[in-house]
């Protein structure tokens, strides 16, 4: 896992169904479909507002928001090579007055951005384990992508807790097996699971990935709203994901 970052590796892509572009490289985690409905399931508020994304990549989730919100974004990534692409994006994206990225450990952040002060939260975090990441060989910036090996599912509930105001929304995409893992571990860093969505690769298929959104101090209740199919039979896009203009 000490393989070089090299530049001529990247490109420029537009992001999902929208005018902005965003930096990728080959060498990196590229941004997934999962980053993409997070960014449109979570609740913004419109006109102001202070937003924390957390394990931010090359910046998808922040950049998708700027387009929903006029809050300040700031996004959080661990890998030096990774932010780089994140800053120079919202520099593409004439963005700079609305959307800041900090390298940074997001265990570690709290006290920079402060302690309640925060009316979002949201994240794609990696999604196995580190008992799971054992025999899987990857090189370093997918590991950490994929993997726990930096950051743990309890780590992220608990940051994005302290992060949060008391009303204030904390949400996430992950795998369904984790589910009650996610629910019970919100509840104990105070945050009440409010929404979810099931997310599906075709109709007749198991929901793949699901999304969840809590409110910090929240009261009990859950909506269930009406699942996202990714694929139509023959291999495009539904309406779900890619509505009609």
């Amino acid at each position: 896992m000490n393989e070089q970052y090299d530049h001529k590796n990247e490109r420029i892509d537009y992001l999902f169904h929208t005018h902005l572009k965003i930096i990728q490289s080959s060498d990196l985690f590229p941004f997934s479909l999962d980053s993409v409905l997070l960014a449109r399931f979570v609740y913004v508020p419109i006109q102001r507002g202070k937003l924390v994304d957390l394990c931010s990549g090359n910046g998808v989730i922040p950049f998708l928001l700027s387009e929903r919100t006029k809050g300040q974004i700031t996004g959080i990534e661990i890998q030096p090579e990774v932010c780089a692409l994140a800053e120079r994006g919202a520099v593409l994206n004439h963005l700079e007055d609305r959307v800041d990225f900090l390298c940074a450990d997001a265990k570690q952040i709290t006290g920079k951005i402060g302690r309640g002060t925060c009316d979002i939260v949201t994240c794609n975090p990696p999604y196995f384990t580190m008992s799971a990441a054992r025999d899987i060989k990857l090189n370093r910036h997918l590991a950490i992508a994929r993997h726990e090996l930096m950051i743990t599912l309890a780590d992220v509930l608990e940051i994005g807790s302290s992060l949060l105001k008391p009303g204030g929304k904390f949400a996430m995409v992950h795998r369904p097996e984790r589910l009650v893992d996610i629910v019970e571990g919100m509840r104990a860093e105070g945050i009440e699971t409010k929404r979810l969505q099931y997310v599906h690769p075709h109709r007749n298929k198991p929901a793949n990935i699901v999304l969840v959104e809590g409110t910090k101090g929240g009261k009990p209740g859950v909506s269930v709203l009406p699942p996202i199919v990714v694929y139509h039979s023959d291999g495009r896009y539904t309406e779900d994901v890619w509505p009609k203009p």
